[in-house]
């Protein structure tokens, strides 16, 4: 059972960014310093992707927690199956997604936040990354 009421736990949920959050603002910032020029959130791509760079045919998908990966993560203990569902729905989508991206020649490259603990490293070599399929 839930400690928090359903109205309450849906404003609390309601107030979670997924556009402009500080992981994709360090991101778009480094890329910046960089010279590099973006686009984000194109509406005509599928996934309306994070970050696009169309000189380099290259979109960035700057995304949280990984369930997969991250031991940290705690599953809620309420309502599991339903968040199992909703997870497998979001990787599925995600799958989809970066397959017709790929499909209209795109470069997909996926940046996890916590990743970004070492920016630097990670960051740098995905410049290289970009600019050696220049």
């Amino acid at each position: 059972m839930d400690k928090i009421s359903q109205a309450r736990r849906s404003w609390n949920l309601s107030r979670i960014r997924s556009q402009d959050t500080k992981p994709e603002m360090v991101v778009r910032s480094f890329l910046h310093r960089n010279g590099l020029r973006f686009r984000i959130h194109v509406k005509t791509l599928p996934g309306h992707p994070d970050i696009v760079l169309p000189k380099y045919k290259t979109v960035i998908e700057v995304r949280g927690i990984d369930i997969s990966r991250v031991t940290e993560f705690a599953m809620p203990s309420t309502d599991q199956d339903s968040w199992e569902k909703k997870l497998q729905k979001n990787v599925e989508r995600d799958k989809r997604e970066r397959a017709e991206l790929e499909k209209q020649g795109w470069k997909v490259i996926v940046i996890w936040e916590y990743e970004l603990k070492e920016a630097t490293t990670k960051l740098s070599s995905i410049l290289k990354e970009i600019k050696i399929s220049e």
